[in-house]
């Protein structure tokens, strides 16, 4: 009984974070209510406050969704990364973004990221924050993989890299977010430009497999 009362209450939750991604995506944030979300869910509201306290927490439950699926491809990146710093690198990156609008829109990461920096020290908060340490420490991973395959030059301190990344990774996102018009392909190329550069830097003898740049006229 014990599984079958799990199963029921993880299914809920699904049905839950599924109506929230389109009714947030519908109506906007701000404007959807927990009695239609409840609806759409085929459950009460009472049940969706059972689950989640308000609407911030379901709106940190779907970021949450969003992140722990990109966690996994990046593992997988990590695991067996190609060969290249620049490739390596851009690679891990275009899993973040490519996923990054799956179940949020940028409202809803506008207002996600809205909380987590209002009420810092509150559950969505923390939570949020985990987050972004969970993917910083990926980024780490990947550098020191790459060091210990002798392809980042072997004094680097790797920590400090991979969180100069990440955070420079992480503003980008926030202004694409900021910005209605821009593209996530557009947000990519111009990540590709910045870690091409990096990449000449960090890459044992100063080797990438990154294409030339053009000498200035």
């Amino acid at each position: 009984m014990t599984g079958l009362r799990a199963r029921h209450k993880a299914d809920r939750q699904a049905r839950i974070l599924q109506a929230a991604v389109t009714l947030f995506r519908r109506d906007g944030y701000r404007a959807a209510r927990i009695e239609d979300l409840a609806q759409m869910a085929e459950v009460s509201p009472g049940t969706v406050y059972n689950y989640y306290g308000t609407k911030g927490d379901i709106l940190i439950a779907t970021v949450a969704m969003e992140v722990e699926e990109v966690l996994s491809a990046g593992a997988a990146i990590i695991a067996d990364p190609p060969e290249g710093v620049r490739e390596a690198i851009i690679d891990l990156i275009s899993v973040y973004y490519d996923h990054s609008l799956k179940y949020l829109s940028k409202e809803m990461w506008r207002t996600a990221m809205a909380l987590s920096i209002e009420a810092p020290h509150t559950a969505n908060g923390a939570r949020y924050s985990e987050l972004d340490r969970a993917l910083s420490a990926q980024v780490v991973a990947l550098i020191a993989g790459l060091q210990q395959r002798g392809e980042v030059a072997a004094g680097l301190d790797v920590q400090a890299m991979g969180e100069i990344v990440f955070n420079n990774l992480n503003a980008m996102f926030m202004d694409f977010v900021k910005d209605a018009a821009m593209t996530p392909q557009a947000l990519k190329a111009n990540v590709a430009r910045q870690i091409t550069a990096l990449s000449r830097l960090i890459a044992d003898k100063g080797e990438t497999r990154g294409p030339a740049q053009a000498p200035a006229p």
